[in-house]
């Protein structure tokens, strides 16, 4: 399954920074990124239709077909069984079905004509809060102006829905659950689909693990979308839970986690188009892969741009937060040019430490320290642009009620026309982006003057910062290469189990929390921007050995998640302890371009910048045509 992280479409989900472009490697499988501007060329051959790296897979993979029109699914159904390909989802109105298969089953379907694709159901994690006084809200109340009339859509991991906060204002539900081989659906009838009453229940025993609510989140971003002490207290609630529970630790990284598949994410964006109740906006607290330039072009986003543009064309604006790498960027599904993207900031009027940042952010709103609802009539506080995008779309809410017949992307317009301009760098440009004023947008106020942000400026990673001392008895002796021709030592057992990350980036899923708990860090990128090769991040990994800690470790692998296709869809690299492996390993020239692709990435989520290296190379490394000399260049030109 493909791991894409913002609560955490969260969703959740290449990572390009601002770095300049290299060139595709000569003689390998020429580079095209996914940001590019150009369309992206209708595949012709069963080859150009199969996702890259789905022909390399191991065993059967879950895969969405996308198909040249709807009346094809049956046949094509009919086809995959006779094949013993299992049908797992059908669309009722979309033309794709999900399938289980083989990469040599799926690559027998891709060469029907009536298939257009082939590509893995991604699945994306949850992300992760007076706010009201600093957007206007409260002032917004104080004159009438509370949402009534409209409706809010929450696709996330259901809501309590008798939290004393929503005050029977959830007035319709829905579950699109995924179902695999570990994956168990959320859906309180037990299967892959419910529509009615308490169809998005968060409080039921399959959200429940070890006495945790692994479902709090959708009620928290519910409570600050349309709670009663919300940005829209009298708006009403569409619940629709999109996550699956996962009980495999090889992918969460511990026991279970939440996950959404695209496939559950389509069929409930559907779904709300199809609603009579008028409904001023989708949230979206869930990203994947990041982008610095719109994502319409790319595989996920001609998919997911034209259910963006239905709902928009019903009036319904689609929210989704911008991320929380500390990249100057989106992720997905915000990189969609007609979705609103939110980044964070805090109470001193100031871009939150951890949000994405730059041209691609449509706006800013409260997203560090935001008090929520949480299942079992409790509060709670998380930070991330998780908390950020409800904020806007509460906002819509009001300004629909206010002026319901007003098209929505004018009232979007106004939002970003009256919010607080932030002035700052991104992308080595002057970027202004406004923070949401609710009560400007309401006509009740005047814009406020620019505020200039003076964010920590990303790492260059010019500086590769000294290489450890072999003399130096203060830190870790480094580990022998396995090149050197020694066998590689086998790790004396812990005295305590190595940390395992978990799927989720930006929410830590934790007991609920007391009145004195403190709210979860943010996983985000670092500032040390030092290089380090493949063989110092496996001093690093090992046994605790090096200066990093475990815990910051594990955060940048969950990073690394959202940035390649690599890991861990084709090497598994999920936790310390297989990280290590990967880093150590060299017996192919597979395993050495893996090596140096991992040892990129975590330099790159220790802060360094630049990818368009590791990108190429994932290009290579995902060519079921690579020849060893390709695969060798590849490694070369990253260790340059």
């Amino acid at each position: 399954m493909r791991l894409r992280s913002l609560v955490t479409w969260v969703t959740t989900l290449a990572l390009l920074t601002a770095a300049p472009a290299v060139p595709a490697l000569a003689d390998d499988p020429t580079a095209s990124p996914e940001t590019s501007a150009q369309p992206a060329p209708t595949p012709s051959t069963p080859e150009e239709k199969l996702e890259d790296g789905l022909a390399l897979d191991q065993g059967t993979v879950r895969a969405i077909v996308e198909l040249t029109d709807p009346a094809q699914r049956e046949p094509i159904a009919a086809r995959a069984a006779e094949e013993s390909v299992d049908v797992v989802l059908r669309s009722r109105t979309q033309p794709f079905m999900v399938v289980e298969g083989t990469a040599e089953e799926l690559a027998a379907l891709a060469d029907d004509p009536r298939v257009t694709a082939v590509h893995r159901d991604r699945a994306y994690p949850p992300s992760e809060v007076s706010n009201l006084q600093l957007i206007g809200a409260d002032q917004a109340h104080a004159q009438g102006f509370k949402g009534a009339g409209q409706a809010v859509a929450v696709l996330d991991t259901g809501i309590d829905l008798d939290h004393p906060s929503f005050g029977g204002r959830v007035v319709a539900e829905a579950c699109f659950s995924a179902v695999d081989e570990g994956v168990t659906s959320l859906c309180p009838n037990g299967q892959t689909s419910m529509v009615g009453a308490g169809a998005a229940d968060a409080v039921t025993a399959r959200c429940l693990a070890g006495g945790v609510n692994l479902c709090e989140h959708g009620t928290h971003v519910a409570g600050i979308a349309a709670g009663a002490e919300g940005v829209a207290p009298e708006a009403k609630i569409v619940a629709i839970q999109v996550f699956s529970r996962v009980d495999d630790e090889s992918v969460c990284g511990e026991p279970s986690c939440l996950l959404a598949y695209e496939s559950s994410l389509r069929l409930a964006m559907e779904h709300v188009a199809e609603l009579s109740t008028p409904i001023a906006a989708v949230n979206l607290s869930l990203g994947g892969m990041l982008h610095e330039t719109s994502c319409d072009t790319s595989e996920e986003g001609q998919v997911f741009k034209p259910l963006v543009d239905a709902l928009l064309a019903k009036g319904i604006a689609t929210v989704a937060a911008a991320g929380n790498e500390y990249y100057e960027g989106v992720s997905f599904p915000a990189c969609v040019s007609s979705a609103v993207a939110v980044g964070a900031n805090d109470g001193n009027d100031v871009i939150a430490d951890f949000s994405n940042r730059g041209e691609l952010v449509d706006l800013f709103a409260p997203g560090v320290d935001i008090e929520s609802s949480v299942p079992d009539n409790q509060k709670a506080v998380h930070s991330g642009t998780s908390m950020a995008s409800p904020h806007v779309a509460g906002a819509l809410a009001l300004l629909k009620a206010q002026s319901p017949d007003t098209p929505m992307p004018d009232l979007i317009a106004r939002l970003t026309s009256t919010g607080r301009p932030y002035a700052y760098r991104a992308n080595d440009k002057d970027v202004v982006t406004p923070r949401l004023d609710v009560l400007a947008a309401l006509g009740g106020a005047s814009p406020q003057p620019t505020v200039s942000q003076t964010p920590a400026p990303a790492p260059t990673g010019d500086d590769p910062g000294p290489e450890p001392d072999p003399t130096d008895g203060s830190g870790p002796a480094p580990e022998p290469d396995p090149t050197d021709g020694d066998p590689d030592p086998t790790p004396t057992p812990p005295s305590s189990p190595i940390p395992l990350p978990t799927v989720t980036v930006t929410v830590t899923i934790t007991p609920t929390p007391t009145a004195t708990a403190a709210p979860a860090p943010v996983c985000t990128r670092g500032k040390t921007a030092k290089r380090l090769t493949a063989r110092q991040w496996a001093v690093e990994i090992h046994r605790s050995s090096g200066t990093i800690p475990d815990a910051t470790l594990t955060c940048y692998l969950k990073l690394v998640q959202k940035a390649s296709k690599v890991f861990p869809e084709i090497t598994k690299a999920s936790s310390l302890g297989t990280a290590y492996r990967v880093l150590k390993a060299s017996k192919t020239s597979r395993q050495r371009l893996d090596a140096s692709l991992l040892a990129g990435w975590l330099t790159w989520a220790h802060g360094t910048n630049g990818t368009a290296k590791l990108a190429s190379a994932e290009k290579v490394r995902l060519s079921a045509k690579a020849k060893a000399a390709s695969l060798k260049k590849a490694a070369r030109t990253l260790a340059e």
